[in-house]
């Protein structure tokens, strides 16, 4: 059933960009990763419904993941704001692994050329840690916006990554 809903998905692909610009390119899959297929189907099921099964929402009012999303692993507390983020935190994938996979194909997959250079994929150990941690009571618009802000003061990230998506303010 996994595998089918990834299949059908994924043949939505080509008539969802119809008449939209295109994307930035997928990046390069980390090796980290132990199931790259899971990964993205893990990816699909529980995220792509909001985000796009591309990482592309626009013009949802959700944050673009695609060519966007790497720029978050450029200081600890950017990359650690990715993990605590209350779909990702208290998701029902349970096996850390599992979600770091889910999450390298997130940041390095969709992210593509946003990911700052010498990135280290996401660990089991590091997902356990920062999942203690997730987000419940402070206002996820106010976290993206102060992560935002860190990503552009520190890791010279777009200042277009303040909007939702890239023609946001057009």
């Amino acid at each position: 059933m996994r595998h089918a809903l990834l299949i059908g998905s994924l043949a939505l692909l080509g008539a969802v960009g119809i008449g939209r610009a295109a994307l930035p390119p997928m990046g390069l899959l980390p090796s980290a990763i132990t199931d790259p297929d899971l990964a993205r189907s893990d990816y699909v099921e529980n995220c792509g419904g909001c985000h796009g099964v591309q990482g592309s929402a626009a013009p949802a009012a959700l944050p673009e993941l695609r060519g966007r999303v790497g720029w978050f692993l450029c200081t600890p507390q950017t990359r650690a704001y990715l993990i605590r983020l209350p779909n990702v935190a208290l998701s029902r994938i349970k096996d850390n692994q599992q979600l770091a996979d889910m999450m390298n194909f997130v940041v390095f997959g969709l992210g593509g050329g946003s990911v700052p250079q010498g990135s280290t994929p996401f660990t089991a150990e590091e997902v356990a840690h920062e999942r203690r941690f997730a987000l419940s009571a402070a206002s996820l618009t106010a976290e993206r916006a102060r992560n935002v802000e860190t990503a552009i003061r520190k890791c010279h990230a777009p200042a277009s990554l303040r909007q939702m998506f890239p023609s946001a303010g057009r």
